[in-house]
């Protein structure tokens, strides 16, 4: 059963933020989200931690600019979801273009999901030796590639890793690692995305290089506009599900402002042709909903070496092309993840509700069809259905038994620590693993599979109190009758709102004065509150309404044959007696 919730709003916060100038409803809403001065809205991007901050970021800087003024071969090894996508398109656009004609050459390369695996692996730096680098450059993973490191020291390689991830209890020997959660970091975004930490390598960069007079000189190499690289880096934070602090709403927020004026990379603007979205309008729920899955299906099904294509080509016409592919390969996800959802929640109805008292405290699936692309999807959706952590897992290609498994987590339990629990616990079963808090991956032979279960339930029922099994939306409270209007929905949508820093959702209550459903899973009613009434639509319903009901909603605007309207879209509904 869903608790809701109205989050607290100080007054007095209010009040000051009101004096500085936010509007009346923003204001309340920010109080409620942690901001106490106007000044914390100001995403100029002279508001940025300075790259200084973040640890060995100038080691990572003066070893690139020897790279290339040693006319080195740089290769970027990526990760293939979209913050790795993102991040090995921001390294390679600036490495290039800093790099100019001087005879550096930067290249990268994509792990394939389903044959290679996670991270700088020895088979990966065999695999990239081929190409015969002189420096490695991970992005969005190698803090936990020990061996990788190990094999391409072996090969006299050297490696720069940058990345996010949460350590181990040894780093490997790389020539410089750059990550804001490494032990002795003091970077106050303790958060931030991969594509964030290599943007701020590149800033430190390029800095380095202007130190040298790398740029305007002899050589006539132009200083590069990083800026023009945000949109890129506001993508991979948002798809990431990262935490939006000020720093991360800086970054995300300077993307937005370059797409919605038009100044998008040609396969961000493709990826929002292929998804029938206006860039002028971007939001967060455009790049979380839309861009990013289509993106994120080249890693899931295919090779994310399309995706990254896309991101750095400035051909618009064969950007276009990728993204009507990457399109293609999101609509088979949805199929795919469509079925399997049926079967896990077939599997599940032997499962008590979650609000049973005799609920596992975890979930653990495994179907030996599911394709090990969309797990990691399908433990989220499962998560949010039933309120619990959940790990899907789907066989290998290999013929080892391996299962490769994908976590979601609930707050109040950090998936990555339970993990670590798991492995002290039992040594050997856990292959590999690794990840955040709210996710995390894990490799296991498939004998092991009730095993890890019972200890999966056993460290989430240890960590998780009762009231973090009890599944509770935050709301804003009600939403005066002044405020619906198109108005007020576009100055919303105007705001930077994500993970950390959740979209205003209102609750009130209601006389339905219309229903109907549509395709037979949507909901689409005619709501009453006072002399208001007002359209709204709930997707994917489960409850009938009543003739009176408290709802949980958004306040949207909808479009239909060029008329817009304010438009309610509510994510919870509870009858009411009238």
């Amino acid at each position: 059963m869903t608790h809701l919730q109205a989050r607290h709003a100080p007054p007095r916060v209010q009040w000051q933020l009101e004096r500085e100038g936010v509007p009346p409803l923003l204001a309340r809403l920010y109080a409620a989200r942690g901001v106490a001065a106007k000044s914390e809205l100001d995403y100029d991007l002279k508001n940025l931690i300075p790259p200084a901050r973040l640890t060995r970021a100038a080691d990572a800087a003066a070893l690139l600019a020897d790279a290339i003024e040693a006319r080195s071969r740089i290769l970027i090894v990526a990760d293939y979801d979209c913050d790795g996508a993102t991040a090995c398109a921001v390294g390679v656009r600036a490495l290039r273009a800093m790099a100019g004609d001087s005879g550096a050459t930067v290249d990268y390369l994509v792990p394939n999901r389903f044959t290679d695996g996670y991270g700088l692996s020895p088979e990966i730096v065999d695999l990239a030796a081929a190409k015969n680098p002189d420096l490695l450059v991970t992005v969005d993973n190698g803090i936990a590639s020990l061996d990788g490191v190990a094999r391409a020291s072996e090969l006299g390689i050297a490696t720069l890793i940058t990345d996010h991830h949460l350590p181990g209890e040894a780093l490997p020997a790389a020539d410089c690692i750059v990550n804001p959660n490494q032990p002795g970091c003091d970077f106050p975004s303790k958060c931030i995305a991969g594509v964030g930490v290599m943007f701020y390598v590149m800033l430190a960069l390029r800095a380095e290089l202007r130190a040298r007079g790398w740029f305007g000189g002899a050589g006539g190499i132009a200083e590069p506009n990083l800026g023009a690289l945000l949109d890129l880096v506001a993508l991979g934070t948002v798809a990431d599900v990262v935490r939006l602090d000020r720093n991360n709403r800086i970054l995300v927020g300077q993307g937005v402002k370059r797409m919605r004026g038009g100044r998008l990379n040609p396969g961000i603007r493709a990826l929002f042709s292929a998804a029938g979205r206006d860039p002028a309008k971007a939001g967060g729920a455009d790049l979380g909903f839309m861009i990013g899955p289509r993106l994120n299906a080249a890693g899931r099904l295919a090779d994310m070496s399309l995706g990254v294509e896309a991101l750095i080509t400035d051909d618009a016409a064969r950007a276009l092309n990728i993204a009507r592919e990457l399109d293609a390969l999101n609509r088979k996800r949805k199929d795919i993840e469509a079925d399997m959802r049926e079967q896990a929640l077939s599997a599940l109805e032997a499962v008590g509700e979650d609000d049973d008292a005799d609920a596992a405290p975890a979930i653990t699936l495994f179907h030996p069809e599911w394709h090990q692309g969309v797990i990691g999807i399908l433990a989220s959706r499962i998560k949010d259905k039933r309120h619990r952590p959940v790990f899907a897992f789907a066989r290998g290609d290999g013929a080892d038994g391996e299962l490769k498994g994908s976590g979601r987590s609930i707050p109040g339990l950090h998936l990555r620590d339970a993990l670590d629990l798991i492995s002290k616990r039992a040594p050997g079963l856990l292959k590999r693993f690794g990840g955040h808090a709210m996710a995390a991956g894990a490799t296991i032979l498939e004998a092991d599979l009730p095993r890890f279960s019972e200890l999966f339930a056993q460290a989430a029922g240890e960590q998780l109190s009762p009231a973090d099994l009890k599944r509770t939306l935050e709301t804003d409270g009600g939403l005066e009758e002044g405020y619906f209007s198109i108005a007020t929905a576009r100055l919303l949508e105007d705001e930077i709102w994500g993970q950390g820093f959740p979209a205003p959702l209102f609750e009130d209550e209601f006389t339905v004065e219309n229903q109907r459903v549509l395709k037979e899973k949507h909901l689409k009613l005619r709501l009453r509150k006072g002399r208001l009434a007002i359209d709204a639509i709930q997707f994917n319903f489960e409850l009938a309404p009543g003739p009176a009901i408290r709802a949980a909603y958004r306040l949207t605007v909808n479009e239909y044959n060029g008329v817009e309207s304010p438009q309610l879209l509510v994510e919870h509904i509870e009858n009411r007696t009238a």
